[in-house]
């Protein structure tokens, strides 16, 4: 007997590599500079940190329905955005 997964993985989002250079290059050009900013500046047991927060923002920008949440949200049609679901403030 194998394990599945619960919910299979959506085949039409890519998955962001966990290293420093593939969440940058996800990232946008001001989100990318504040990524690396943090990350350089980061002592050395920090960083993992940072990248998983970065990394979430990073995969979000792949979700198909990202950019309708935002509209919806901004447009009083739901009442959290997909960015708000962010705990840590990573943004």
């Amino acid at each position: 007997m194998t394990a599945q997964p619960e919910h299979p993985a959506d085949p039409r989002v890519t998955g962001v590599p966990h290293t420093i250079n593939a969440i940058g290059d996800a990232l946008s050009g001001a989100e990318r500079a504040r990524f690396y900013t943090e990350v350089l500046a980061a002592e050395e047991g920090d960083v993992p940190a940072a990248m998983r927060r970065w990394w979430k923002v990073a995969m979000l920008h792949r979700a198909p329905a990202a950019a309708r949440s935002r509209a919806n949200a901004e447009a009083g049609h739901s009442l959290v955005s997909v960015d708000e679901l962010f705990v840590d403030g990573a943004r």
